[in-house]
């Protein structure tokens, strides 16, 4: 809860921050296993502040106003809050998830950095076409690329839709077919596009970096975690 927030009901602070329906809240409360202060609550209407000490059946409820996870997300996973077929990246977090959603989304068979929110504001500066914001990823072609290529990229290319894409940076390593490729844009499968408008298919991609925010090498596929401070106040600079 902010600092400067009103106070809040009882029951509706422990849906947001315990994640909690409105009737489980009350039935917590009724039951006599809310605590404020120490002191038993049984009123779920009962206002609370940021300063007051809410427990459950012993354990304090902290309330987060907003959440931000780096995700690993595997292939086969899709970036989506629900799915009647496919897993979704959600179902990779363990608990804490009410709210969060993608912030963009990375393709079902493409690896890397995602970021999960349940902040707007932050999501729509991060993919606001105005931003210009910088996506890298690590792809593996089906064949070598050059300076030709690289050319290419940097002079906008014909994906196939109304406008080209705006320039790109390929970037070469010593395995001509294993390349960087850093974009501005969202477009649905841009970087496949990319590639195949110079005569290459993507065999492999995993994203690295979004913005100021790079993937943790520490995290394995499927693994998560919060941001640290000095990654939200960097991320939030762009």
């Amino acid at each position: 809860m902010p600092e400067n927030a009103k106070k809040v009901r009882l029951d509706k602070f422990l849906t947001q921050a315990a994640e909690l329906t409105r009737s489980e809240a009350k039935q917590k409360i009724k039951k006599g296993s809310v605590t404020i202060n120490e002191e038993l609550i049984k009123k779920p209407e009962v206002k609370i502040s940021l300063q007051d000490r809410v427990c459950i059946d012993g354990e304090e409820v902290l309330y987060e106003q907003y959440r931000y996870i780096m995700l690993h997300k595997p292939a086969g996973v899709i970036s989506a809050t629900e799915d009647a077929e496919d897993r979704t990246v959600l179902d990779l977090i363990a608990e804490g998830k009410k709210g969060l959603f993608p912030v963009g989304r990375l393709d079902k068979d493409t690896e890397g950095l995602l970021l999960l929110t349940n902040d707007g504001v932050l999501a729509h500066n991060l993919l606001s076409p105005k931003k210009h914001i910088d996506k890298t990823y690590f792809a593996i072609l089906d064949g070598p690329v050059g300076t030709k290529e690289q050319e290419l990229f940097l002079q906008g290319l014909d994906i196939g839709d109304e406008k080209l894409a705006l320039p790109a940076k390929l970037e070469l390593t010593e395995n001509k077919n294993e390349v960087f490729i850093t974009v501005q844009e969202g477009r649905f499968h841009q970087v496949k596009r990319m590639a195949q408008a110079v005569g290459r298919n993507v065999t492999y991609l995993k994203r690295i970096s979004m913005g100021n925010l790079v993937l943790d090498p520490n995290l394995k596929k499927g693994e998560y975690r919060s941001l640290t401070e000095k990654e939200l106040t960097s991320l939030k600079k762009k």
